[in-house]
């Protein structure tokens, strides 16, 4: 699917690559869309749980984000692919995995420790900060083979914006 897109990814390199059968796969899937819903369920799922969630360090959460795309950029390639074949707007992924982090956004902000607005809007905004030297970036798309201390000066920069972001 990385190459070829969704629509371009053929259920027979599938079952390949997985070592099963058509049958399996939609015993299972029920279809090539229920695959890819699946698979960008446990993507989704693995990277906004790669680092534990703060809700009073958002930049640090941010920075952790940074590099679990440059880890592991298939997610942000998915997503992309998502976004131009099927749902060009609205939620990418299961909001489950947002509850709990929205939950907390909204006690920091009770608290007077994060800024007030709406706690999904701000979620967003600190995800699209943390993605914007991902794959899916209009302007840049960082590497892991590049210099670390482009990396350094990068994560100071998205840690910082995203402090400045979220203090009241």
């Amino acid at each position: 699917m990385r190459s070829n897109g969704i629509a371009g990814a053929r259920i027979d390199r599938i079952i390949a690559a997985a070592q099963t059968n058509k049958a399996q796969l939609y015993g299972y899937f029920g279809s090539k869309d229920g695959l890819f819903d699946a698979v960008i369920d446990d993507r989704t799922a693995r990277i906004l749980s790669a680092g534990p969630f703060d809700a009073d360090d958002l930049p640090g959460w941010a920075v952790g984000l940074y590099d679990e795309n440059l880890r592991h950029p298939d997610l942000v390639r998915l997503m992309a692919w998502l976004r131009l074949e099927r749902r060009p707007a609205g939620r990418l992924g299961d909001q489950r995995y947002d509850d709990a982090k929205l939950s907390a956004i909204t006690r920091a902000q009770a608290a007077g420790r994060v800024r007030a607005g709406d706690p999904f809007d701000l979620f967003v905004l600190v995800l699209a900060m943390a993605m914007a030297w991902s794959p899916a970036s209009g302007s840049y798309a960082a590497t892991p083979e590049e210099p670390e201390a482009d990396h350094d000066r990068r994560r100071a920069l998205l840690h910082d914006s995203v402090r400045r972001a979220v203090t009241p």
